[in-house]
């Protein structure tokens, strides 16, 4: 029997028999949900936010209320398509520089050494813009580690990278390129409407990490997501968790994973995933480009409720070790809030996000602002929206800057 993750809302949903063959740590009860009771009353955001249409889907914050996202309510984001796993032909390639070349099937890697491990992901456009706010979610994956497969195919002395490749596919043309030649002519490929030096491709989804980044133990290839096989959507039959690093790098469907000597420099590498920054130096711009990467510490409100005539925020803070949280209240103080974490998380789930809470005695009615800022283990601090190293990107991707919600008390 197939155990599954189900929040609070939809053991409500789905009455007694929904309880038959959950766990109980898999069950979403008071250690996973947000405290309160079910007398509490949600108090909308009067700036309600837009949601994604399918088949991309986000994260509902006024309806959060578990730990783990289930795998259904998980966000979703691809590029390309969400290619079909075929179990009898499947299997996953480690080639390149290395010593001893593999091919694995999936019932392989379930023979090797098992672990599990709590990871919120994110991608890295989230809050980038405003229909976009939604794409974080957490959930425990378990697969084998990464790194003693790389130590097993012997990875030779100039291996420099290590290229994750996915079976999703697309066509791309690569635009106004000026070294483009038309293939087997050495003739340089112009297109003769534009004048601009196009080339079409077909192209694998691909994400690069240097050796010493990918033999990091926290690595995981797994193939499971919340206590179920992984789910179309979010990568089956295998994908890589790398903790700590934005959803993008977290490559879906793969099918390869290629040592190389110099840096890989494909779509999502070279092009997309790019941030782009246009920072002064005295009266002069000095643009700067730089790889989406690691995750940045963040946090946000997610909802406020009202008990009787009582009310709390709550809220959820990821991207690093979390050992603060602060909320400001229009323009008042901040005010530390209330670490929550469900009974389970093991001191080691570092990766996965934390919940917050605050109460909120007797606002007045009226609307009211709600900003917070999280801070890590080192001091580092959530900054705020115009920052200057934030306020100079020109490109939506790694916006962790504080979020502010606005809520309408009657």
């Amino acid at each position: 029997m197939v155990d599954h993750v189900m929040s609070r809302r939809s053991l409500l949903k789905g009455g007694g028999a929904a309880l038959a063959g959950l766990s109980t740590v898999q069950v979403a009860g008071p250690a996973h949900a947000f405290p309160g009771g079910r007398d509490e009353v949600l108090v909308p955001w009067v700036d309600r936010q837009l949601f994604s249409p399918p088949p991309f889907t986000q994260l509902d914050w006024e309806q959060l209320d578990s730990w783990l996202t289930p795998n259904d309510e998980f966000f979703v984001v691809f590029h390309y398509n969400i290619p079909p796993y075929v179990p009898e032909t499947w299997s996953l390639g480690i080639t390149g520089l290395v010593a001893r070349p593999q091919t694995l099937r999936l019932a392989d890697l379930k023979t090797r050494s098992r672990r599990e491990q709590t990871v919120t992901l994110e991608c890295s456009g989230d809050h980038g813009f405003d229909d976009f706010t939604g794409a974080v979610s957490n959930a425990r994956w378990a697969g084998t580690p990464l790194a003693p497969l790389l130590e097993r195919a012997g990875l030779q002395r100039n291996a420099s990278e290590v290229v994750f490749y996915g079976a999703d596919a697309g066509t791309l043309t690569i635009q106004d390129n000026p070294g483009v030649l038309r293939p087997g002519s050495g003739v340089m490929l112009k297109d003769t409407e534009t004048g601009h030096n196009n080339l079409t491709i077909t192209e694998q989804f691909s994400r690069s990490m240097s050796v010493a980044e990918a033999l990091d133990p926290d690595n995981l290839l797994a193939y499971e997501m919340n206590g179920a096989p992984l789910p179309a959507p979010h990568g089956a039959p295998l994908r890589l968790i790398a903790p700590g690093w934005y959803g993008v790098a977290n490559v879906k469907w793969l099918t390869r994973i290629d040592v190389v000597d110099q840096r890989h420099a494909g779509r999502f590498m070279a092009r997309d995933y790019v941030t782009i920054r246009e920072p002064k130096e005295g009266a002069q711009t000095v643009w700067t480009f730089s790889n989406v990467s690691h995750m940045r510490l963040k946090s946000a409100p997610a909802k406020v409720t009202r008990r009787r005539d009582k009310y709390t925020i709550m809220g959820v803070a990821w991207g690093a070790p979390v050992a603060d949280v602060e909320v400001r209240i229009d323009s008042g103080p901040w005010l530390a809030a209330d670490l929550e974490r469900p009974h389970e998380w093991r001191g080691r789930d570092e990766f996965a996000w934390t919940f917050w809470t605050l109460p909120w005695r007797r606002p007045p009615a009226g609307k009211h602002t709600v900003t917070s800022r999280a801070f890590d283990r080192d001091g580092k601090v959530q900054p705020p929206p115009d920052e200057a190293y934030l306020a100079s990107r020109v490109t939506y991707w790694e916006n962790n800057g504080q979020i502010t919600r606005t809520v309408l008390i009657p």
